[in-house]
């Protein structure tokens, strides 16, 4: 991931969309960078933010919630999918901005976020220096405001409007997907994978450590089965062709895993792997074709790195060796 910030995520006002049924979509700007990542404002009787951004991206989500209309006392929860950094990494300020607000996530990711300590530290080693300007460091949120999710779960918006969540592992062991009961949204995070709107690509998302093929598998069949009329990607934005994205996002992980098991079958160490597969799979994707936005490509890479997603897969399949005997 670059770790030279486009713009100062201050320096620029809110970017805003209304998706309709009261959801606006904002953008987080995370290291400066616009359309990285995405948080989403539902403004009904009960205003619900779902996902925070990085903690540098603190103000700019508090500036979109002043321009929409959501002042301190105002904000009535925060939900996070899961609580890797560019989705909950500024849970701890945004949730010291808006004091009234309960912070709800999956019950395996809430210790993380009332002593971040243990999380920061990994993330410090994979990212160093960079994390800083990356992600920024993680505060602590009060064990009292927050509230935990089991295998299912309910955020209450107000007037009979909800968000069931639904627990969706493989990308995380903490991840949840978020359908809203009155537009039929489905907030997937990351388990559905990596959505470039510029060029329609699909990108899977299976970082270490937690990435489990039929785990994640069974997470896209259990959002199928949900029958969303659309799906709210983190990276990035709506899309509306669910049947179709949620195929595609089950190849593209098959298709990353049967590299990857291909690449270490060859014989080839980790980096050898991540360079094969990088390699076999650019075809599948038109942000990396020759005649594609330069900035499109370096973003796409940034969200979606090759590194990171065949170092999950090895990671798992490492496990499955071990356990093999």
């Amino acid at each position: 991931m670059a770790t030279t910030p486009g713009s100062s995520p201050e320096s620029t006002g809110p970017d805003v969309t209304d998706l309709g049924n009261d959801v606006f979509q904002i953008d987080t700007k995370m290291a400066g960078y616009p359309g990285i990542t995405a948080g989403y404002l539902i403004r009904s009787s009960r205003p619900c933010l779902v996902e925070t951004g990085t903690s540098t991206s603190a103000p700019v989500v508090r500036a979109a919630l002043a321009a929409l209309g959501v002042a301190a006392a105002d904000l009535a929860t925060v939900v996070v999918t899961h609580i890797h950094l560019d989705h909950a990494g500024g849970v701890g300020d945004i949730a010291a901005m808006y004091p009234a607000a309960e912070v709800v996530v999956h019950e395996k990711g809430a210790r993380h976020l009332a002593d971040p300590a243990r999380l920061m530290a990994s993330a410090r080693m994979v990212y160093g220096d960079a994390l800083d300007v990356l992600f920024g460091e993680l505060s602590p949120v009060p064990a009292a405001r927050l509230r935990t999710l089991d295998d299912v779960g309910l955020v209450d918006l107000g007037d009979g409007r909800r968000l069931d969540s639904h627990y969706s592992p493989g990308h995380a062991r903490h991840h949840v997907g978020l359908l809203d009961s009155l537009s039929g949204d489905l907030y997937v995070g990351d388990a559905a994978g990596v959505y470039v709107p510029e060029t329609g690509d699909l990108r899977p998302a299976t970082p270490p450590p937690d990435f489990d093929l039929d785990v994640a598998l069974a997470s896209i069949g259990r959002f199928a089965a949900l029958d969303p009329s659309r799906l709210l990607f983190s990276h990035y934005g709506p899309v509306s062709d669910v049947p179709a994205t949620l195929e595609r996002s089950a190849e593209e992980i098959s298709v990353w895993v049967s590299e990857t098991r291909a690449a270490r079958s060859a014989g080839m160490d980790l980096d050898h792997a991540v360079e094969a597969v990088r390699r076999k799979t650019l075809s599948r994707y038109a942000a990396f074709a020759a005649d594609a936005d330069p900035a499109v490509t370096e973003k796409f890479e940034r969200i979606s790195g090759a590194e990171a997603n065949v170092s999950g897969i090895w990671h798992w399949l490492d496990r499955l060796e071990k356990a093999a005997g």
